[in-house]
């Protein structure tokens, strides 16, 4: 048993081979960070950030170019067979043959892990997956949903404390994404620490106790879900006032107003130089009536955008 980080990552570099001696692409700069034990860790990165490949590095499909890596305590290079039985990866694709079925499927995964047939637990995953029904029946036939499932039954064949999802919910209906939220909180309620890839931030918002993000191959931040909302200082008043408005109120602290129905206006202000109270005042003081008041906090998507396009603008 680890009683150090779930994954500890250091100085993480990736460099693709260019051509012609070249220098190719720098996919990992010099990420370091740890995903502590026992929760659900999110991480976030637009497409093409590095966020596949540091998977890839953990599950040993990809080799690095510099740094180290531990997953429950074992370095990914020296103890590479202790360190691939700690994590179990679900991958964006379906990949399993067609022609297996269900219980088939994890039979055999279960045997490439070397897990002797009398501590196999191919029902035990079908029943945790929903799927104890369909153990006979051909992969090819099941849902997008089930084969979901199925890839995270086939994920835990070899009981790892690790579990990695990457986009596990991408191009799946609502009800489908819910299903597997459910699904996800069980397994870590049973004890088992769950990495998270998602495009979905109102995902990570829910379920992520933590969350790192990438941008570039750069880790730019890392820190609870909670100091990373808390990190918008923005927020957003929707005015209904009681006739129409021919010129826009302003204020230092306004960063934007503008006119978005009939005699309806929006104003975001920065939280830490004016709040709520002090706007509604400010506009009722230029002699408007307020009929109707909305505002919206900062969510995770705001603090994204926001650290995302300011790294992009210091590249």
């Amino acid at each position: 048993m680890s009683t150090g980080p779930a994954i500890s990552i250091r100085n993480m570099v990736k460099r693709y081979a260019g051509e012609k001696g070249e220098s190719g692409k720098l996919a990992l700069d010099d990420v370091s960070f740890d995903v502590p034990q026992g929760g659900i860790f999110g991480l976030l990165g637009p497409n093409g950030a590095g966020k596949s490949t540091l998977i890839n590095i953990l599950a040993g499909l990809v080799k690095k170019t510099s740094g180290t890596a531990e997953i429950w305590g074992f370095d990914i290079d020296r103890d590479m067979r202790n360190a691939k039985r700690s994590i179990g990866i679900v991958p964006q694709e379906v990949v399993f043959d067609p022609f297996f079925t269900p219980y088939e499927v994890l039979e055999n995964q279960a045997g490439l892990y070397g897990v002797p047939k009398s501590m196999r637990r191919s029902m035990e995953l079908l029943r945790a997956v929903h799927l104890e029904d369909k153990k006979g029946a051909y992969a090819r036939t099941l849902s997008g949903g089930m084969k979901r499932r199925l890839l995270i039954a086939k994920a835990m064949v070899h009981s790892p404390p690790v579990l990695v999802l990457d986009e596990p919910t991408a191009g799946v209906d609502v009800e489908l994404r819910r299903q597997l939220w459910e699904l996800v909180e069980e397994m870590n309620s049973e004890g088992v620490t769950v990495v998270l890839t998602t495009h979905y931030l109102e995902e990570a918002e829910q379920l992520c106790e933590r969350i790192a993000i990438i941008n570039h191959g750069k880790l730019i931040a890392n820190k609870t879900t909670r100091e990373l909302v808390d990190m918008a200082r923005e927020k957003i008043v929707v005015l209904t006032l009681d006739r129409d408005v021919e010129a826009l109120p302003t204020h230092p602290a306004f960063l934007k107003c503008e006119t978005v129905g009939e005699r309806m206006i929006e104003i975001t202000y920065d939280m830490d130089r004016i709040n709520a109270g002090e706007v509604l005042t400010l506009i009722q003081g230029e002699g408007f009536a307020i009929v109707d008041v909305s505002t919206r906090e900062a969510d995770l998507e705001d603090v994204f955008v926001s650290l995302t396009s300011s790294a992009r603008q210091a590249a």
